[in-house]
């Protein structure tokens, strides 16, 4: 189930260098409230929430939560 969680933290991660281009965290807290603003094509969600999302779930993977254990 760690693979679970290192897949969710690299789709997170593809999904902020994909729209910024840079994983400099000073750089990053510039343009979060852009990251807000983005919307993927057909869907109305925001790229930060579909970001926290995969963190989630990366987050759950790694610490074995409930559903990941095994």
């Amino acid at each position: 189930m760690n693979r679970v969680g290192d897949i969710g933290f690299l789709i997170g991660v593809s999904l902020i260098f994909s729209c910024c281009y840079t994983l400099d965290f000073s750089v990053l807290e510039v343009l979060l409230p852009v990251m807000q603003e983005m919307n993927f094509v057909y869907y109305n969600i925001s790229v930060l929430d579909l970001v926290c999302f995969f963190f989630y779930i990366g987050v759950m993977g790694k610490s074995a939560q409930l559903g990941l254990h095994t």
